[in-house]
């Protein structure tokens, strides 16, 4: 090999000491150039355009992590999803053995990459998803237990275990409040939360954490009180069918009143609601993703009842197999119409055709073309991935068939944080 043709890049690396797994990178990339399997979240060399696009949505900075490699000895993602640590940084005489001499530059971009215009030739919902947040969304304290921090958890107690689901084997979802004394531990609806589990795994490494978000409002489940919510769903199968129980999950469904837990973060500094009196919120999730809808939700409620907020629109799209797996059914049935309409799609429901969020967002297009027509609304979605792509198509068809411009209206959405994607 002639030495002088050697290519060096400049890789791009997550951390897998750091990164808590929330997804967030996966979902937002817009050359799909992100994947994980159940121990790493990886990055493909041959397919990221270093974009940066997923550095500053990171709630660890796990993903700010690079690598002087030549080309043809990149890592590759079979190398990285075994990893436990980063690799060190090679050093000059070590490139200098591979061909890369010290005064030459990495380029940014593989010369095997595809055009990055071909992952735009299909519709990429990602590409509208916004990584800032509304101009009046509170400040929101990140890491301040975890990785990064002097402390690394934080200990709560759980305050409460109730399952929020009808009795069924299949669709065991659980609240649970945890309550941190009087140690600071300060929230806003839309972060989320690291919990540790104890143990571990069949390596006999500890379990990485696991990523919850916040049911409750910014001033605790119980108002006044240091404490928190999370939506949890007992884990029995993969997104495939195959049997398979959740640590975390099936770790947290069975806590009792009095149990303590180990937790990091909290995380987030996006997904946060907007505060000024004339900003509507529509929300739309399936499942467990309802939790940071549930906490924007009661917010507002709180507000609405000390007569401290006046206008603003809430409409709530929500998605599941059926209404005995739809988390917090009840409740949500006897929140007054007039403070938040309230549509659900439910795909299994016998006898019936299958509807999904996106299904019911159509039949509503005319009252969300209004809210895509005005520049204080809000749209936060979260649940399965599989439910992205549709949501923000639907989106894409109402603003259309009402005659607004899609091009300007996702592009403000994106650049004012107007519009969130949390999918998983």
């Amino acid at each position: 090999m002639d030495m002088s043709d050697v290519q060096a890049i400049k890789q791009h690396l997550i951390d897998p000491e750091i990164c808590i797994r929330c997804n967030t990178c996966e979902a937002i990339c817009p050359v799909a150039a992100i994947i994980h399997n159940t121990r790493n979240y990886v990055v493909d060399a041959q397919k990221c355009n270093l974009c940066m696009d997923c550095i500053s949505p990171c709630p660890t900075g796990s993903i700010d992590n690079w690598r002087n490699m030549p080309h043809e000895r990149a890592y590759s993602v079979a190398e990285q999803l075994t990893w436990d640590e980063l690799p060190a940084e090679l050093t000059a005489e070590q490139l200098a053995e591979l061909g890369v001499t010290a005064d030459a530059t990495p380029v940014d971009v593989p010369a095997t990459l595809p055009s990055s215009s071909a992952a735009t030739d299909s519709f990429n919902s990602a590409q509208y998803g916004s990584t800032l947040p509304p101009w009046s969304a509170a400040h929101a304290y990140t890491n301040l237990y975890g990785p990064k921090a002097a402390e690394k958890t934080i200990t709560a107690n759980v305050a409460g275990n109730v399952r929020v689901t009808a009795v069924g084997h299949e669709y065991d979802t659980h609240h649970i409040v945890l309550d941190f004394g009087s140690l600071p531990f300060p929230v806003l609806e839309g972060q989320s939360i690291g919990i540790i589990s104890p143990g571990v795994d069949a390596s006999g490494r500890a379990h990485h954490p696991r990523q919850y978000s916040i049911a409750s409002p910014r001033n605790g489940e119980r108002p006044g009180y240091n404490n928190l919510s999370l939506t949890i769903k007992r884990v029995l199968e993969d997104h495939q069918g195959q049997p398979v129980r959740g640590v975390a999950s099936n770790y947290m469904c069975d806590l009792k009143v009095g149990d303590k837990v180990q937790v990091i973060g909290p995380f987030g500094a996006s997904f946060l609601m907007p505060n000024h009196p004339r900003s509507h919120i529509a929300m739309i999730c399936t499942g467990t993703g309802s939790a940071p809808m549930r906490a924007m939700t009661e917010w507002r409620r709180r507000l609405r009842q000390s007569g401290k907020f006046e206008g603003g629109k809430l409409m709530l799209f929500f998605g599941a197999r059926t209404k005995e797996e739809l988390p917090y059914f009840g409740p949500l049935q006897n929140l007054p119409k007039d403070f938040i309409d309230i549509n659900f799609a439910f795909s299994r429901t016998p006898g019936q055709p299958k509807r999904y969020v996106q299904d019911v967002m159509r039949e509503r297009a005319a009252d969300l073309a209004a809210l895509l027509a005005d520049p204080n609304t809000c749209f936060y979605v979260c649940g399965l991935k599989s439910m992205e792509d549709g949501v923000v198509l639907a989106l894409r068809d109402v603003a259309q068939q009402a005659g607004l411009s899609w091009e300007t209206i996702g592009a403000a959405l994106k650049a004012e944080g107007r519009l969130h994607l949390e999918t998983y």
